[in-house]
């Protein structure tokens, strides 16, 4: 076709179409940023499930666009309208709004870039589209499903790339009059892109954590258009990205096989390109073979956000699990930076992992003891708090109704050089604390007593404690009333000194201690005892004595 009849084609197409790209261009400038600035998005599917990875994402866009004095931005891609799910972009928004990465611009909140949704954009994208067709580099493709698959079915027998190029492009070199036709047929097309593409061609991708990456060039004439004239992902997030002036596209690595149709699609377009850093795959190891693996929907309850909340996991707990897979080196910078956030640590895409990155349910956990320990009690008792009403509504009537006792508790070697690492999770508050409460500890005897050996208990050295026993002394004064006790019946007053004579005594100062724990709370370790027992009281202590007894 010549100029005058792409336009009358593009006209035809079109027609409602009457902003020019170079008017929608002059609507979306360039942001006003410092150099270095990275512009980054996080652009879900509104597909009713967010997951670690999706989660991942957005903390890696939020974290990059904050350390540089960026702008991070929310979009939702709902372009495959089939795949749509009521509520789905409440539970995002949600899970955002959660963790305390929450856009500043964006489809929940407001900015210049706008809309931030893709199914409000159909307008944009098709201003680009008409563009295309005014120059030559777009067509309209009316091929029916049979006619493309037969095609597919031909190319694998051939073991040709697969898709519709060159010699398999039909429609390509319509003239004007052959569109006019099939469109007066009403039939149906799509648009696609005429690549330049050639089959020798190779690109390489200048991955920001990956490093380069060299592909085969794309030389498929891409559906840019669907039939519901909506654009496919590929167009409408390349269009997107140059509009919002995203400089750093973040994203997970099964998009790097898409480099090469992106990288034409900017081409075609004269987009600059943005930088890409593509991140590995969360995976971890199967318990059935031993192999490592993806996380998996179906197999791993982990795999979903929701999982965290229930199972009692703080946010920051997940954000600092989540800095440790992002970067190699966070976690040592953690350990030796107790008053610092994450944010202030200078994550890099270089120090991002290459390969899988093991997700280890264990280091979950050891980066949220070290969590728990550094914050105070009063703020561990009101997230508990918020967690037990939603989970369980026995535990939070007696957190209610025993706020200044369980406070007390967490309180107990908190703030020391080596603070007590006992809680993990939400779920350890009441799993560790349940025997300071009496709803619990007189409900089984058997279930309390448990985990001790009852024949090592002297009920006699217990009833003698209890004597001098004051919930007022400091931790020098219980421990040397301790020692009164030994020395009086037999105990040795340290180990040391019953390990060099231990026939000449009953036990030592420890076994004491022990037995009072063990009676007591019904454990054999707790936090420190002395501090357990002012919190409790000597009647209650009596009390456990005599059912102890019992």
């Amino acid at each position: 076709m010549n100029e005058n009849e792409r336009l009358e084609l593009a006209e035809i197409l079109f027609p409602n179409i009457k902003m020019t790209r170079e008017e929608l261009e002059k609507k979306y400038p360039e942001r006003e940023l410092k150099e270095g600035a990275k512009v980054t998005r996080f652009a879900p599917s509104p597909t009713g499930f967010m997951h670690v990875g999706n989660l991942e994402g957005a903390f890696l866009d939020y974290v990059f666009a904050k350390q540089s004095d960026g702008v991070f931005y929310l979009r939702l891609e709902d372009t495959d309208q089939e795949r749509f799910v009521e509520g789905a972009n409440e539970l995002i928004e949600n899970t955002l709004t959660m963790y305390g990465i929450m856009p500043e611009e964006g489809a929940f909140s407001s900015g210049n870039y706008g809309p931030y949704v893709q199914s409000e954009r159909k307008e944009i994208y098709q201003t680009y589209i008409k563009d295309l067709i005014i120059k030559g580099l777009a067509y309209p493709c009316f091929m029916t499903k049979e006619e493309l698959q037969e095609i597919r079915e031909g190319q694998e027998l051939r073991k040709e790339a697969i898709g519709v190029y060159g010699p398999y492009a039909a429609d390509r070199d319509l003239s004007l009059d052959e569109v006019k036709k099939h469109l007066d047929n009403g039939e149906d097309y799509v648009i696609r892109i005429k690549s330049p593409g050639e089959v020798n061609n190779t690109v390489t991708l200048h991955d920001l954590i990956k490093g380069d990456i060299t592909m085969p060039e794309n030389m498929i004439d891409e559906v840019i258009m669907k039939k519901d004239g909506l654009p496919t992902y590929h167009f409408a997030h390349v269009v997107d990205d140059h509009l919002m002036h995203t400089t750093t596209v973040i994203r997970g690595d099964e998009w790097v096989p898409s480099y090469p149709k992106h990288l034409q699609l900017c081409q075609i377009l004269g987009f600059k390109v943005p930088k890409y850093a593509h991140h590995a795959p969360l995976t971890k190891k199967d318990e059935e073979t031993g192999n490592i693996r993806k996380l998996s929907k179906r197999k791993d309850p982990e795999f979903s956000v929701g999982y965290y909340q229930e199972a009692g996991i703080p946010v920051e707990g997940v954000k600092l699990f989540l800095s440790t897979i992002v970067n190699t080196n966070f976690e040592e910078w953690y350990l030796q930076n107790p008053e610092k956030s994450y944010l202030d640590f200078p994550f890099s895409f270089k120090k991002m992992p290459v390969g899988g990155t093991l997700f280890d349910v264990e280091k979950l956990n050891n980066i949220c003891r070290t969590y728990f320990s550094r914050i105070s009690a009063e703020e561990i008792y009101d997230m508990s708090l918020e967690y037990f009403e939603k989970y369980d509504e026995d535990f939070f009537k007696v957190m209610k109704d025993n706020k200044d006792k369980l406070i007390g508790f967490l309180d107990i070697e908190r703030n020391g050089k080596r603070p007590r690492k006992d809680i993990a999770t939400l779920k350890d508050v009441k799993i560790e604390s349940s025997y300071m409460f009496s709803e619990y500890f007189y409900e089984d005897k058997e279930k309390t007593y448990s985990e001790i050996d009852k024949d090592s208990v002297d009920i006699e050295i217990l009833n003698k404690y209890l004597d001098i026993f004051d919930e007022k002394d400091d931790n020098d004064t219980w421990y040397s009333k301790i020692q009164t006790l030994a020395d009086e019946n037999g105990y040795a007053v340290s180990t040391k000194e019953y390990k060099n004579n231990p026939d000449n005594y009953k036990g030592h100062i420890g076994d004491i201690c022990e037995m009072i724990r063990h009676v007591v709370t019904g454990k054999n370790q707790t936090p420190n005892l002395s501090n357990i027992l002012s919190i409790l009281g000597k009647e209650e202590i009596k009390k456990r004595i005599e059912f102890f007894e019992k």
